[in-house]
């Protein structure tokens, strides 16, 4: 490859018959841009017809990150820009999410094996770009999480749909909480469908390039022979707990029932989610209960909706601001009560966004 197509964001490749997407931002650990997304759905296409390509395998460059989330520092730029001069919030703010969400759908309703291979961060956007693929293969360096609550966001990028099945309540747990799972955790809750150690990705992407691709057992017992027991999760030891707390429909319940709870883990949990953006929190909530039982394709629509009150509401901003920008982890969020986040404020954000609205098929 010449040095331009090395230092390009998002790399592609056949090897055999696979299909290989490697990110290629080591430096800002895999950070999703909108240029990648524009570049990964049209080779998503070119695979899909390609009769040579059995599977697509996806990575991350570097040994730190498969992808640590979309690039929201570009959207809070984009989205202060116009509130600043007064425009409506189109361009980025509009046109990232939309095609973010498109290229999930694209994953989610790929019709050949897609296998993510997690080593490292996944965050956000990353889980977006590995959740809705078939397999997802994770390392023992594993961090994923869904931190948006934290950034006065919600966990977006199909959270509606793969939270709601996890089991019990974790699901309503990580994305209150934006709690970090290890590859445990990760295969508690089935976002991993395997575990490989990260000194032998190099080898399984070896041994699926020799397999016969269209012979579906084939593919999966290559990667059933890479398969490896993560060990035991900690979290496991809190499951009835989390059952019993995140199940109430009320964030002031949920509070209320950790509290009620008492220990470490509760207690912990309780100042986690005191940190977080009330509004985020809320809006989350009614997401997640919302979304519960409907088709990815509903899920995507209402995703939308609430990405784009988000991007009108004071939040976002402010939590961009306090994490990445000024880093000083002390955002001032508004309301700054749950008590303060009034139904009106929640309904508003899952109102029709009439020719806006981002509709597709399933």
């Amino acid at each position: 490859m010449s040095d331009a197509t090395e230092t390009a964001p998002v790399l592609f490749e056949t090897k055999g018959p696979l299909g290989l997407i490697t990110l290629n931002r080591p430096q800002a650990l895999n950070a999703l841009s909108l240029g990648m997304i524009r570049a990964i759905g049209p080779q998503l296409d070119a695979w899909e017809a390609d009769p040579g390509v059995g599977a697509v395998v996806i990575r991350g460059a570097g040994d730190r990150a498969f992808c640590a989330g979309g690039d929201v520092r570009a959207v809070y730029e984009a989205g202060l820009e116009a509130k600043r001069h007064g425009t409506d919030l189109t361009g980025m703010t509009a046109d990232f999410f939309r095609e973010e969400y498109v290229l999930n759908h694209r994953i989610h309703t790929f019709p050949k094996p897609y296998i993510a291979l997690v080593d490292g961060i996944a965050m956000g956007g990353g889980v977006g770009l590995s959740t809705h693929g078939a397999y997802r293969v994770v390392t023992e360096r594993l961090m994923v999480a869904m931190p948006e609550t934290g950034i006065g966001l919600f966990p977006d990028v199909g959270g509606g749909w793969f939270l709601t099945r996890y089991p019990g309540e974790l699901g309503t747990y990580f994305g209150l909480t934006g709690a970090r799972g290890t590859a445990a955790e990760a295969m508690m809750t089935g976002y991993a469908t395997h575990h490989v150690p990260s000194g032998r990705v190099p080898a399984l992407i070896d041994a699926l390039a020799q397999t016969d691709l269209a012979v579906p057992e084939a593919l999966e017992a290559v990667l059933d022979q890479f398969h490896s027991d993560p060990g035991p999760s900690p979290l496991a030891a809190h499951r009835a707990l989390i059952d019993r707390c995140f199940a109430a429909d009320r964030v002031e319940e949920i509070v209320s029932r950790l509290a009620a709870e008492g220990g470490g883990f509760a207690t912990t949990t309780a100042e986690t989610l005191g940190r977080m953006s009330p509004t985020s929190l809320k809006i989350t909530l009614a997401q997640l209960r919302r979304c519960a039982g409907l088709s990815y394709s509903d899920v995507v629509t209402i995703e939308y909706r609430m990405s784009q009150a988000c991007m009108a509401g004071h939040d976002f901003y402010e939590g961009i601001r306090a994490v990445l920008v000024d880093k000083d982890k002390a955002p001032h969020w508004v309301p700054n009560s749950l008590a303060e986040v009034d139904a009106d404020l929640v309904d508003r954000h899952f109102a029709p966004l009439g020719g806006r609205d981002l509709v597709l098929g399933d």
